[in-house]
């Protein structure tokens, strides 16, 4: 049986843009309309989508690398680490990506993690104009340490050892 534990999310979130190529100008357009409510939290973002950002928002926002060179597998990584509170993750499923277990991996951590995530516009507004967002939050999620230690547990029986002739 899962265990379940809390993890807290300051009022101040740690939000993580991220756009590939055909959907960059829709998440600067979303970005800019939100502009106020984004400068109240902190930005991170992968490479040209954190540098288009930045110069549209007059914002500052922390820029990990491109997608394609590991950016969404950062994004994941501080996902893991407990990091990210939330991700702004507009993509197109009708394109095809030259990274796309990349996405996939970086969408599953989101999951994963029970980290509010939005893949489109709609809801990214939905998500952004919740009043969750600006308010401290504890966020759910399987006890997985507890888990492994179970597991570990239950794998790991004594080997009998053969005398030596």
């Amino acid at each position: 049986m899962m265990t379940y534990k809390t993890i807290a999310m300051n009022p101040r979130k740690r939000i993580a843009l991220v756009a590939h190529d055909g959907q960059k100008q829709n998440l600067v357009e979303w970005a800019e309309y939100n502009r106020g409510t984004l400068g109240a939290h902190e930005i991170w973002a992968t490479g040209t989508t954190g540098a288009m950002m930045e110069d549209v928002l007059g914002l500052p926002v922390h820029k990990l690398f491109s997608g394609p060179l590991g950016g969404d597998q950062q994004i994941g990584a501080m996902i893991v680490e407990g990091k990210i509170d939330c991700l702004i993750f507009f993509w197109d499923p009708l394109e095809p990506q030259p990274h796309d277990p990349d996405v996939k991996a970086l969408l599953r951590m989101a999951v994963v993690w029970n980290i509010p995530t939005a893949c489109d516009r709609a809801t990214a507004d939905f998500l952004i104009s919740s009043p969750l967002l600006k308010s401290a939050y504890e966020r759910r999620v399987p006890d997985y340490e507890a888990f492994r230690r179970k597991r570990l547990a239950a794998g790991t029986k004594p080997v009998a050892r053969r005398a030596k002739a």
